[in-house]
């Protein structure tokens, strides 16, 4: 069991819920705790107070109890502002004391005073001395801990150029950031590879229950993929389908593609013949793209892809389709 108590710096409902979001992230990625809040692992006791503007001293606080997720903190330091605000106001004076958060009406109630240090039976244990770490073995210890979440999230963005919230996502847990460093040191295309990662893989884990540590699709299986896409092999929507095929099956991509007839369509002479399909079932739409209206194009492109079950090149198929509407 640990308590971490923070010093009353923190100035917000949000902020808090912001302290929390980022002290979960480290107890998991340093593997001290799983910090799950809804199943005990982490709690969180709140003592807020408020003070008129300016005013140098902290004013009476309260403690509202046992919080168990980051919602109902922000929810419960929130109402408990409120009331404050409301009780001296009304000319009243807030009494110290714990307090129980109502998550149904997002309101609070009080337990018990109170008042003094001795209310909370504090007293010494005197096989416990205090222990008062120097600057120096800080900074000793510091320089043991390596690359902190919020480090990498940093060095993601500008190295690998991917997007602040994608990075947020990927350093969510130690596991995902060792898949995702797994696949980054073996493809070249980082971004690529995180965006699958947080979209389709971290979508198919939370509909089946699963954890990235459990995740059928290994690392380098997932960049052979990718590279099947960079090939030509497969488009980036077929790659969607082959995904879930092989986080089912545990089959690697050479196989699925090859058993399912999925390589995309990159003959032109076979292309053609759909694309003036198309183009005979689609008279309207052809005689508005020869009256000048761009857009319809894209129209036509859907149609193509439809009827080559997605396995036609998107940018080859409007070529194609140019060609022929001439």
């Amino acid at each position: 069991l640990m308590e971490i108590v923070s010093e009353p710096d923190i100035r917000s409902p949000l902020e808090a819920k912001l302290f929390m979001e980022a002290l979960q992230h480290l107890l998991k990625f340093i593997g001290v705790s799983d910090a799950k809040m809804e199943e005990g692992s982490l709690r969180c006791d709140a003592n807020i107070s408020i003070r008129p503007v300016g005013q140098k001293e902290f004013g009476t606080k309260t403690e509202v109890k046992n919080m168990n997720s980051f919602k109902g903190v922000f929810k419960a330091l929130e109402a408990e502002e409120k009331r404050h605000a409301q009780v001296l106001d009304e000319g009243g004076k807030i009494i110290q004391e714990t307090r129980y958060f109502d998550e149904n009406t997002d309101t609070t109630t009080g337990m018990r005073t109170k008042e003094y240090s001795h209310d909370y039976r504090y007293f010494p244990e005197p096989d416990l001395v205090p222990v008062e770490p120097s600057k120096e073995w800080i900074e000793e210890i510091s320089k043991t801990l390596g690359e902190m979440p919020e480090e990498k999230k940093e060095r993601y963005e500008k190295e690998y150029a991917i997007p602040a919230e994608t990075a947020e996502i990927l350093i969510s847990s130690p596991a995902q950031i060792a898949y995702f460093e797994d696949t980054a040191r073996i493809y070249d295309k980082p971004a690529e590879t995180a965006k699958w990662i947080v979209n389709d893989l971290a979508a198919y884990l939370k509909e089946n229950n699963l954890s990235i540590e459990s995740c059928p699709v290994s690392p380098v299986q997932l960049v052979e993929m990718l590279k099947l896409i960079d090939k030509g092999t497969i488009s980036g929507k077929i790659a969607k389908t082959v995904l879930v095929d092989m986080l089912k099956t545990g089959k690697n991509v050479q196989d699925i593609v090859k058993e399912s007839g999925l390589t995309q369509i990159s003959d032109e002479g076979e292309l053609v013949k759909i694309v003036r399909e198309v183009i005979k079932n689609n008279p309207a739409q052809v005689e508005q793209f020869k009256s000048g209206k761009e857009t319809v194009i894209m129209y036509l492109v859907g149609q193509v892809m439809k009827a080559s079950k997605g396995r036609a090149k998107p940018d080859l198929v409007q070529k194609l389709l140019r060609e022929n509407l001439l």
